[in-house]
């Protein structure tokens, strides 16, 4: 059971009025068509709103997410590397270095070693993250536009920086990194690092973006490759499992019910297997992209997926 504080910043976030948090995160879920022309760079989705982000902000012009409750304005290295690629997209080429920037030099090693981005406030999930805390998602999407900035500007510090953070997406967790084995041999990238894992999808999903970045532009493409290969593996062979039978599920966290993604996670599931299937031209990511984009389609799924969730978040996460 979620405790008191909780659900404080849960109601302050989706009944208070004001920006919070999800003023950022809960935007339209939107393919860039323009990333697949030939020779583009640009980023796999468009981010079309979370480049309009109104605030707050530093002093500096980094993005600040208002967590409310105890925790407040916080630096969110996931929320600062997609605010970089949103206006990498928009042509905003000054936001977009500032935020460069800011992940290159935010670089710390964690107690095994290895450059990740670190949160640095608590997170209540499936398992409390205690700060300083950080994630496979930061580190994929932090690696995009660190990679981005090296193509634009030919400067080496954000290359380098790129080939720091790609070190934890090929570490296992158990040795500092965020990539993790199962009993079935297959890799995950893990958004949160928890014990059990939970296999968030979109996580995962952003995340391997990252390693495709990697393969195309880093130093060690062998190595991406081997990740990227794997990863495909891990998915086509796990998707169903992320399948309702009416919607598509979050996370695969052991608590005894079922997941189901928002409204939101739903619809970007949707978006980043539409991406992995212009990617990969694998026939399985375009399977289930139909199949939940007609779920999404659905008034009595969409009702039924609303009430499902609702009930999770009051007795989970």
């Amino acid at each position: 059971m979620p405790s008191l504080s909780y659900y404080r910043r849960v109601l302050a976030a989706y009944v208070g009025g004001g920006r919070s948090q999800l003023s950022f995160w809960h935007e339209t879920p939107e393919v860039n068509e323009r990333a697949f022309e030939k020779d583009s760079i640009e980023y796999y989705m468009r981010f079309a709103e979370k480049a309009r982000y109104a605030g707050p902000f530093d002093a500096q012009g980094i993005p600040l997410l208002d967590y409310r409750g105890a925790i407040g304005p916080q630096y969110n290295p996931i929320a600062i590397a997609q605010y970089g690629l949103a206006c990498f997209n928009a042509w905003k080429h000054a936001e977009f270095l500032k935020c460069a920037d800011w992940l290159a030099v935010n670089l710390r090693p964690n107690a095994h070693g290895l450059p990740v981005w670190m949160h640095d406030f608590d997170w209540e999930y499936f398992k409390p993250l205690r700060a300083p805390w950080y994630s496979g998602l930061a580190q994929g999407q932090g690696v995009s536009l660190l990679l981005r900035a090296f193509k634009v500007t030919g400067q080496a510090i954000y290359r380098e920086a790129a080939a720091a953070a790609a070190k934890s997406l090929l570490t296992p967790v158990a040795r500092g990194g965020v990539l993790f084995s199962d009993e079935q041999g297959h890799d995950w990238i893990e958004e949160y690092i928890t014990t059990p894992p939970t296999h968030i999808l979109n996580g995962f999903l952003w995340a391997l973006w990252g390693g495709w970045d990697w393969m195309r532009w880093g130093h060690d493409p062998d190595s991406a490759r081997v990740l990227w290969e794997r990863s495909l593996q891990t998915l086509e062979q796990n998707l169903a499992r992320f399948d309702a039978g009416y919607w598509s599920l979050y996370d695969l966290a052991p608590v005894g019910r079922k997941n189901v993604a928002s409204w939101f996670y739903h619809r970007l599931h949707v978006v980043q297997l539409d991406v992995m299937h212009r990617l990969t031209g694998r026939e399985g990511f375009r399977f289930f992209h139909d199949r939940w984009r007609r779920y999404a389609q659905s008034p009595l799924k969409r009702r039924r997926a609303w009430v499902t969730k609702a009930v999770f978040k009051l007795k989970h996460y």
